[in-house]
């Protein structure tokens, strides 16, 4: 793996572009060629695989993809930096810019049909601290091809998308991306590979896709019970779910008929509670049809 950048290389090519990172857009660039090894080594790339990069900034880790993917679509919604990775490739990996895809596009809106083919099997990113989770849930909503993912986020939010039920930290986004996949932590990373320097440690997550838990509820309803359940955390499911179902009672029935006890809090379900609460839901099929 070569032609990394390096802290020089990287206040380079900022200086060059007249860029600076910015909070608004949740930038802290990676500068340490390490950690670009560790990152893409932890992802386990095959040659057949077609990564799937969010925010990649001035290209760090974008480069280290390229030596280990078939193919790699870049989503940079910063329109000099998407403008301007195409040429750090071409200078510094020649040989792979003919694999870069960019698209100028924010991540949070980006859709299947816009990013083409090939059609991505991995997302491995350092996502912006500020919309991490959400990227993360579009991304598997509407990329069925994603098969695994390996993301650099928050320690604090790693710590929420692993956490299991009873857990402190277990809530809204561990009970969504369990929906979709497996997750484990992979590992923290230090504040020190970055420019600027945060103030806070990040954290690897790991995920492998999963078929969902039920297929006769849609993804939507389940979630709708999640955040009704979260919402008002510190209550009993029959009283936080009493909106959602439209009174305490039809709640107590619900959840009765779903094997889960009222008395119980959201934090204590894991996501096959949360779908069978919301197909207990759901109208009885009509037996003439």
């Amino acid at each position: 793996m070569t032609g990394l950048l390096g802290p020089a290389e990287i206040r380079e090519l900022a200086a060059r572009l007249g860029v600076a990172p910015t909070k608004k857009l949740g930038q802290n660039f990676v500068h340490d060629p390490n950690t670009v090894r560790r990152i893409v080594a932890a992802a386990a790339l095959a040659p057949a695989d077609v990564a799937l990069e969010v925010g990649p900034g001035l290209g760090s880790l974008t480069l280290g993809l390229l030596a280990a993917a078939g193919h790699v679509h870049v989503v940079e919604i910063d329109p000099t930096l998407a403008a301007a990775l195409p040429a750090t490739v071409a200078e510094r990996a020649p040989e792979a810019a003919g694999r870069l895809t960019v698209h100028h596009a924010d991540a949070l809106r980006i859709t299947a049909a816009e990013l083409g083919q090939p059609a991505p099997t991995a997302l491995v990113a350092n996502l912006p601290y500020n919309v991490a989770v959400p990227v993360v849930l579009h991304l598997l909503a509407e990329l069925p091809s994603l098969r695994t993912g390996l993301v650099m986020v928050q320690k604090e939010v790693a710590d929420r998308l692993v956490a299991g039920p009873g857990s402190k930290t277990y809530g809204i986004p561990s009970v969504k991306l369990a929906w979709y996949a497996n997750a484990r932590g992979a590992g923290k990373v230090p504040p020190n590979v970055f420019w600027p320097v945060p103030n806070v440690d990040s954290g690897l997550v790991a995920f492998t896709r999963r078929e969902p838990p039920r297929a006769d509820v849609p993804r939507r309803q389940v979630f709708a019970v999640v955040d009704a359940a979260f919402a008002q955390r510190r209550k009993t499911l029959r009283a936080a779910l009493a909106g959602w179902a439209g009174g305490a009672a039809r709640a107590e029935t619900l959840l009765d008929a779903a094997g889960v006890d009222p008395g119980a809090r959201g934090e204590s379900l894991t996501v096959e509670q949360f779908a069978a609460i919301a197909a207990s839901a759901q109208p009885a099929p009509d037996p003439a049809e």
